[in-house]
């Protein structure tokens, strides 16, 4: 007996699962790391506030597409997740200790 004809007809399937998770690191994920590398980045440009807010808006919509489409390219979603998970919450937290900006 298959092990697909145990599970009933409404749950998504193992393949379903593994499409879901990817989407939500490509676009939560991605979203994260991407304001995460923004706000750091700004803090660290040595330019003036206001334009370094904007530097980091600006390079956040890169980020964001490159991390979506890298998501979907690359093979192993473990390494998706941690690339992608790993540098939200390092950039994060090193905005964090980093603080504001006199």
């Amino acid at each position: 007996m298959n092990r697909q004809s145990l599970l009933p007809s409404f749950l998504p399937s193992r393949r379903a699962w593994h499409m879901i998770a990817r989407c939500v690191t490509a676009l939560v994920g991605g979203y994260a790391a991407a304001a995460g590398i923004a706000s750091l980045g700004a803090r660290l440009l040595p330019i003036a506030r206001v334009e370094a807010t904007l530097w980091g808006m600006i390079l956040s919509f890169l980020i964001l597409a490159s991390f979506g489409l890298w998501a979907f390219h690359e093979r192993s979603l473990l390494k998706v997740a941690l690339v992608i998970w790993g540098s939200a919450l390092l950039s994060a937290g090193l905005t964090i200790a980093i603080g504001s900006r006199p």
